[in-house]
């Protein structure tokens, strides 16, 4: 048996890695990761991260690669 791989999932339209961007909640932590878009500011296709491999995930569900961590 042959592993598929599951399909690229698409950016909103006119955004691209360069507008992934990530937002704390002040009131209870939680944070999430998705597409700002510039003219709102609004995060689209936000996912909540609870760890970093969330937010690997997050970028390779897309076809990115994630940015390196510093120590």
């Amino acid at each position: 048996f042959k592993k598929r791989k599951k399909p690229l999932l698409q950016p909103p339209p006119g955004l691209g890695e360069k507008d992934i961007a990530t937002q704390s909640s002040v009131c209870t932590g939680e944070t999430l990761i998705g597409f700002r878009q510039p003219q709102t500011g609004r995060l689209l296709q936000a996912v909540v991260v609870r760890s970093e491999a969330d937010r690997t995930a997050f970028y390779r569900a897309y076809g990115y690669e994630p940015p390196c961590q510093n120590p």
